[in-house]
C-alpha cells in the first residue's frame, strides 16, 4: 500500500486532503505539532506529534514511515496573521527543515507537494493571471510563500518537489475569520449586520475538495514534478455575489456596513487565476460553483 505523510493534517485542507487519499486506497499519516484530544478519523492510520523544526525527531519519523509521497500543508495561513516570526519560522524555516531531512533520510518517493499560495502574486495586476507573472508578494504571509519557494528551488533534482499555488477556497470547518465562512456564520446566526470592505472586488474562490483533488492528481502525474501550478477556478467572484447567493440559499438578507479598516483601496478590482498548466497536467477536474459551495456550508449540520 502507497504511504502519504501530510503535515498540518488537523487543520482545515488536511483533513479533506485525508479524506482524498485513503479514498483512493492510501496509508494515511499525519503530522501536527502538539497533542489534541478527540479521536483519529477513521481514514487516517497515524497521527504524529513532531516539530518540523526538531530536525532529529521529523528524521526518525520519515525513517519509521518511508513515505511514498508528502504533502506539505503546515503553515500559518491567515494573511493577517500579527506575528512575523511565527509566520517566518512555519511557512520558512518549517518547509527548510522538513525538505532537509527528506533529503537525507527518505528514500523511495514519488511526490513531494508544497502548497504555497497565490498570494506571492500580490494585489497590483488585473486579470487573469498565470504562472508566469510577476512575483509581488505584499505582506509577510505572501513573502513567506515566496521565500519558500524560492529556497525550495535547491532541492530541485534531489526531490520529486511539486508546488502549488491555491488562489482563494473555502468549505465547511475554514475558520470564520476567512471571508466567506464569516459570512456564512452570519447567515446561519441569523444575524443582521455584517461588516465587510469593498463589495465590488472580485476573486477566484474554488472548493476546497477540488482543490484537495486536484493535490492529490498532480501527485500522481509524475510530469509534474519540478513544475508550480496554479490551483484556481479559472472565474472571479464579487462580494456582492457571494452576499446575494448566500440571501437567496438561506432566505436571510444580511444589511452590509462597510468598515473602512477592511478596505484596501490599491487593491485591483478583478483578479483570477489561469487553470490552463493545471488542466494539462491532469486533465479537467469536476466543477463546483461556488454557489453549491455557499449551500454546503449554509445547509451543514451544527456541530
Amino acid at each position: 500500500m502507497r504511504k502519504v505523510l501530510i503535515t498540518g493534517i488537523t487543520g482545515f485542507t488536511g483533513r479533506y486532503m485525508a479524506e482524498e487519499l485513503a479514498a483512493r486506497g492510501y496509508e494515511v499519516h499525519g503530522v501536527r505539532y502538539r497533542q489534541s484530544k478527540g479521536e483519529l478519523p477513521a481514514c487516517i492510520s497515524a497521527i504524529h506529534c513532531c516539530s518540523l523544526n526538531d530536525s532529529q525527531t521529523l528524521r526518525n519519523l520519515l525513517t519509521d514511515i518511508r513515505p511514498t509521497y508528502v504533502v506539505h500543508l503546515a503553515a500559518v495561513s491567515f494573511v493577517a496573521h500579527s506575528d512575523a516570526d511565527a509566520i517566518y519560522n512555519a511557512n520558512l524555516l518549517g518547509t527548510r527543515h522538513l525538505l532537509e531531512a527528506l533529503r537525507t533520510v527518505a528514500t523511495d518517493l514519488e511526490g513531494v507537494l508544497l502548497a504555497s499560495s497565490a498570494n506571492v502574486y500580490g494585489n497590483a495586476t488585473e486579470g487573469v493571471l498565470d504562472e508566469s507573472a510577476v512575483l509581488a508578494p505584499a505582506n509577510d504571509y505572501a513573502v513567506s510563500k515566496a521565500a519558500m519557494e524560492y529556497m525550495a528551488r535547491l532541492y530541485y533534482g534531489r526531490l520529486p518537489l511539486i508546488i502549488t499555488r491555491p488562489f482563494n477556497y473555502t468549505g465547511i470547518g475554514q475558520a470564520e475569520q476567512f471571508l466567506i465562512p464569516k459570512i456564512v456564520a452570519h447567515i446561519r446566526h441569523r444575524a443582521e449586520v455584517i461588516e465587510l470592505g469593498n463589495l465590488d472586488i472580485a476573486r477566484d474562490f474554488c472548493d476546497v475538495r477540488q482543490v484537495v483533488q486536484a493535490y492529490r492528481r498532480l501527485l500522481e502525474t509524475p510530469a509534474s514534478i519540478g513544475e508550480t501550478v496554479n490551483i484556481c477556478s479559472g472565474s472571479a467572484y464579487t462580494l456582492q455575489y457571494v452576499l446575494e447567493q448566500a440571501g437567496i440559499l438561506s432566505g436571510h438578507h444580511l444589511e452590509v456596513r462597510v468598515n473602512p479598516a477592511f478596505v484596501r483601496s490599491a487593491d485591483v478590482k478583478k483578479l483570477s487565476g489561469c487553470k490552463a498548466k493545471l488542466n494539462s497536467l491532469v486533465g479537467e477536474l469536476p466543477q463546483i460553483e461556488l454557489r453549491d459551495t455557499l449551500r454546503w456550508m449554509i445547509e451543514a449540520p451544527p456541530t
